[in-house]
């Protein structure tokens, strides 16, 4: 049982995570014309919870070191890729959360209602 809890705690933070990930990553791709604006993201959730930081905020870092003329290192493509990824973590930590949710649920007594 305490093994679903620390998948409930891990999930929750992964979504967390997730949408905080998101919201830089729409940031860049908002300044992707800004002369000078650095692209920043956070660590990969995994590395983030290996590293002990559970949900806690995490720092941004710039993601590539080759600038365009005007200074600004956001590349679209790789912007848009790692979105894709994020959504993908965001949706497997939500399907995680419903099927140890149900668990816990259940052996609570309160069957599988929602």
């Amino acid at each position: 049982m305490m093994e679903k809890l620390e998948l409930i705690r891990m999930s929750q933070g992964l979504a967390a995570h997730s949408g905080a990930r998101l919201g830089l990553l729409a940031r860049n791709i908002a300044h992707a014309d800004t002369p000078g604006f650095r692209a920043a993201d956070l660590p990969r959730f995994a590395e983030v919870y290996r590293a002990g930081e559970g949900q806690g905020p995490v720092r941004a870092r710039p993601l590539r070191l080759q600038a365009e003329p005007n200074g600004n290192t956001v590349a679209l493509d790789d912007q848009l890729r790692r979105m894709a990824e994020v959504r993908q973590a965001h949706e497997m930590a939500l399907a995680v959360y419903r099927s140890t949710s149900g668990v816990v649920r259940a052996a609570l007594g309160r069957g599988g209602q929602g």
